[in-house]
């Protein structure tokens, strides 16, 4: 039995992909470089501070890694806050106001920054629905890595098997898997060249999820 929800945060729970895309992009002109779409596409669900680490290496870029992500970063920034129409994702407040509401424990685990973390948490009042709140730039290698999917299933109250990871990303759903854990990829509208066919199950709306349709994933 589901009884503990593991969101990822970027396509999950709110849309800031066309913002982090319009970052990265912004950024890459002012350094220079051309990063095509495809390889773009292999960095969804990467820390920054990695998408950086390989960049410098691809590029040869002279900045260091942490100046890189920092600039970026300011351009992230100043977009998110002056983004009148950023809202999360159809269905997921309810789904997650529903799960709390049901006893669910539920935990961020997401590989966007501390400071982009407390934007989107701050912005849309979830702060008191997430046991924990874990970033990406904690640990040293990002998804497809496990590692912040076992470390949010060791603070998670209940045991591994209890746990469901939702996640829009090849590299998230590899994680999840990797980490042992349950996954329900989310196919998104607004995500694209994403592979979610090593998730237990896949859905494109929200709003057909409940506390019934969870437990009768594994029934």
């Amino acid at each position: 039995m589901i009884k503990t929800v593991i969101f990822d945060m970027d396509g999950v729970l709110v849309d800031t992909e066309p913002v982090h895309t319009y970052a990265y992009f912004k950024h890459f002109e002012q350094l220079g470089i051309e990063v095509s779409e495809e390889l773009f596409a292999t960095f969804t669900g990467q820390s920054t501070k990695n998408v950086y680490g390989y960049l410098k290496d691809a590029f040869e870029l002279s900045e260091d890694v942490e100046a890189l992500v920092l600039a970026k970063r300011s351009i992230f920034n100043e977009s998110f806050d002056t983004k009148p129409d950023l809202e999360m994702i159809d269905g997921v407040k309810k789904l997650v106001v529903h799960l709390w509401e049901n006893g669910f424990e539920l935990i961020l685990a997401s590989s966007a920054s501390r400071s982009t973390i407390d934007r989107v948490v701050a912005r849309f009042n979830l702060a008191s629905y997430f046991t924990h709140q874990l970033s990406g730039e904690e640990f040293p290698q990002s998804k497809p890595h496990p590692a912040i999917f076992i470390e949010a299933a060791n603070r998670s109250i209940h045991p591994s098997e209890a746990c469901l990871v939702i996640e829009d990303s090849t590299n998230g759903v590899e994680a999840a898997k990797a980490a042992g854990l349950f996954c329900l990829g989310y196919e998104s509208q607004n995500t694209h060249h994403q592979d979610l066919s090593k998730a237990d199950w896949i859905t494109d709306d929200f709003n057909r999820i409940n506390t019934v349709y969870i437990q009768e994933l594994i029934s």
